[in-house]
């Protein structure tokens, strides 16, 4: 039965590569769950970092940080953070299509954009497209990251917008929602925007500076860009461990739904097989 060792070959290579996917997912589920405990640390202090900055805005100290200055945007920086590694489902598809679409809205108002990509994934995908400019990239991620891992790009990214090249710092990440749900983002880094507060107090308070207002701004600030860069990146891997053990379940069920339809062909195919020897032998006996 011909038919039949070729179904029950490729029976054998699907269980083998269940097996995969299944070791896989279990992987995934480990890694998933210790970077969700970092992310759900780190999250409180990018928050109030976050409300801070964001009530600086409306303060009016006596020195204007260069981060809280609107400017005629004509350049703008994107970092970008992916994975390193696929079979993680449309986690890095969706984020580049939402990017993508992005990019356009900016092409047509006539802004020009530079990126900085972090993860072999985004890095391959901008070196292939003609815009935007791909001024920095970073790839080979650990499961926990570092700050370290993206110091350079953010280094790269303030440069640029301290000597005026770029006028606007984006960050676009992937948002831990839950494990079922990723989602893409693109939040604005720089200029820092006001959070709205009570009409009757703006311009009407203050923090007080020690030892100055400048110098506690600039160290503040560059403090606020690299923990929400970090934070970013701590997100993008616990959605990439939570969206690659989803995929790596479904590629499981899948796998043996697969194996069940080619399981019932094979056995249709040698009742088939058995009825004719049967047939046939009743045919000789018949005849002799």
């Amino acid at each position: 039965m011909a038919i039949g060792k070729e179904i029950r070959a490729k029976i054998g290579s699907i269980k083998n590569t269940q097996k995969i996917t299944r070791a896989m997912e279990m992987v995934a589920a480990s890694k998933m769950r210790k970077t969700k405990d970092l992310m759900q640390a780190t999250r409180p202090y990018s928050k109030k970092m976050m409300q801070i900055i964001r009530h600086l805005a409306h303060a009016n100290p006596e020195y204007k940080h260069p981060f809280l200055i609107q400017r005629e945007v004509k350049r703008v920086g994107l970092i970008v953070i992916s994975s390193d590694r696929g079979l993680c489902g449309g986690l890095n598809s969706n984020l580049f299509r939402k990017t993508l679409s992005q990019l356009i809205q900016w092409e047509k108002s006539g802004i020009q954009v530079d990126v900085c990509t972090v993860g072999y994934k985004a890095g391959g995908f901008f070196s292939n497209l003609k815009k935007p400019r791909l001024v920095g990239k970073t790839v080979k991620l650990i499961d926990t990251p570092h700050l370290d891992d993206v110091i350079e790009i953010i280094k790269i990214m303030l440069d640029s917008y301290h000597e005026n090249v770029i006028d606007e710092l984006y960050l676009v990440s992937n948002e831990f929602i839950n494990t079922m749900i990723q989602r893409p983002s693109i939040y604005k880094l720089l200029p820092v925007s006001a959070v709205e507060i009570e009409e009757g107090l703006r311009g009407h308070w203050d923090y007080i500076y020690e030892p100055d207002a400048k110098e506690v701004l600039d160290y503040l600030l560059i403090r606020y860009i690299e923990s929400i860069v970090y934070q970013g990146l701590v997100e993008n891997n616990a959605c990439e461990q939570a969206a690659r053990m989803v995929a790596m379940k479904s590629a499981s069920d899948n796998a043996g739904n697969l194996i069940k339809e080619l399981q019932l062909i094979y056995n249709k195919a040698r009742q088939a097989a058995i009825t004719q020897e049967i047939s046939e032998i009743v045919a000789g006996a018949a005849a002799v």
